[in-house]
C-alpha cells in the first residue's frame, strides 16, 4: 500500500512539470543599421512585447509588438540610424510578469551604427513544476506602493488625458495604447512629479486608430505587475465615445424626468379658466 501512495503521488508532481521560459537573441554586423531579433518562448498565452532602453536607462527609444508561431518563435528588426546617444542600447522581451518571461539582451550603438555583435539570453528550464513558477510569478519588489492611472476624455474629442499616480519617483512611466484588435497604435513616456503624480495626453485619430471599439492603454515602470495598471477607452471614427456610469445615467434620467414634468405644467398654465 505505501509503495502505491508514493507512485501516484510521484505521478502527480510529474504532472505539474514542463518546459517553460523564453529565449532572445540579438545579431548584428560592424557598422551596420540593423539589429536583428529572434527568440523563442514556451508560451501562448500573450505576444511578445519588445522594448529598447537607451544607454541612459531613461527613454524608449523603440517598441514592437510580436505573436509567437505555433513553434513559439518570434523575430523582428530595428533600424539603429536615428538612435543619437553612443553605448549599450538594452533590448526587453517580455510576456507578462514572470521573471521567467523577461529577458534583455545589450548591443552597442556608436554614430548611429551597430558594433559587431551576436548575444543571447534564455531563461529556458526543463521539468518546470508549477510551484516553481507561483514562487517565480510572485517575486515581491523592494519597494510598497504601486501605480495607478485614470482616463479622462470628452465625448467627440480625439485627445485622451492620463492622469495617475505612482510610488516610484525615480522611474519614468511608459504608456502603450493597443488596438482592439491587439495591435500598437501609441506609446510615450513622462517622468513622475515629485509626489508621485504623472500625466499624458495621448491624440486620437490617424490610420492606426481606424478601427472602432475599445482602446487598451498601459502605463507601466518596469516588470512588476503593482506598477502596471490599464484603462479603456471606446474610439469611433477616430474619436472618443465616453460610456455612461451608473451615476451618470441616473442624472441623465433625473434630468429627462424632470425636463417633461416642466413642460407638462406648462402646457397646463396657458389652458385658459372659465
Amino acid at each position: 500500500m505505501a509503495v502505491a501512495i508514493m507512485s501516484v503521488t510521484s505521478v502527480n508532481q510529474d504532472a505539474f512539470a514542463k518546459d517553460a521560459g523564453m529565449s532572445l537573441t540579438a545579431i548584428a554586423e560592424e557598422d551596420g543599421t540593423i539589429i536583428s531579433i529572434s527568440g523563442e518562448t514556451t508560451s501562448n498565452i500573450t505576444d511578445v512585447t519588445l522594448r529598447v532602453i537607451s544607454p541612459n536607462g531613461s527613454n524608449v527609444v523603440a517598441v514592437d509588438q510580436l505573436t509567437p508561431d505555433a513553434n513559439g518563435e518570434f523575430s523582428t528588426q530595428f533600424n539603429v540610424s536615428n538612435w543619437t546617444q553612443d553605448g549599450m542600447y538594452e533590448i526587453k522581451a517580455n510576456q507578462g510578469t514572470s521573471l521567467l518571461y523577461s529577458i534583455t539582451v545589450s548591443v552597442d550603438v556608436n554614430g548611429g551604427l551597430t558594433a559587431e555583435t551576436s548575444a543571447t539570453n534564455s531563461s529556458m528550464v526543463d521539468n518546470y513544476a508549477s510551484s516553481e513558477a507561483i514562487a517565480i510569478t510572485s517575486a515581491s519588489s523592494d519597494e510598497m506602493g504601486g501605480l495607478s492611472i485614470s482616463a479622462n476624455a470628452m465625448e467627440g474629442s480625439d485627445t485622451i488625458e492620463i492622469t495617475g499616480q505612482t510610488s516610484k519617483t525615480n522611474q519614468d512611466v511608459t504608456f502603450t495604447v493597443t488596438s482592439p484588435n491587439g495591435n500598437l497604435v501609441s506609446v510615450d513616456q513622462v517622468s513622475p512629479e515629485s509626489d508621485g503624480s504623472f500625466a499624458a495626453d495621448i491624440l486620437v485619430g490617424g490610420p492606426l486608430w481606424s478601427q472602432d471599439g475599445a482602446y487598451t492603454v498601459t502605463a507601466q515602470q518596469g516588470n512588476d505587475s503593482m506598477f502596471i495598471d490599464s484603462v479603456e477607452v471606446e474610439v469611433a471614427d477616430g474619436l472618443v465615445v465616453p460610456e455612461f456610469g451608473t451615476i451618470a445615467a441616473m442624472i441623465l434620467a433625473v434630468a429627462i424626468i424632470s425636463i417633461v414634468a416642466i413642460s407638462a405644467k406648462s402646457r397646463l398654465s396657458i389652458v385658459p379658466r372659465y
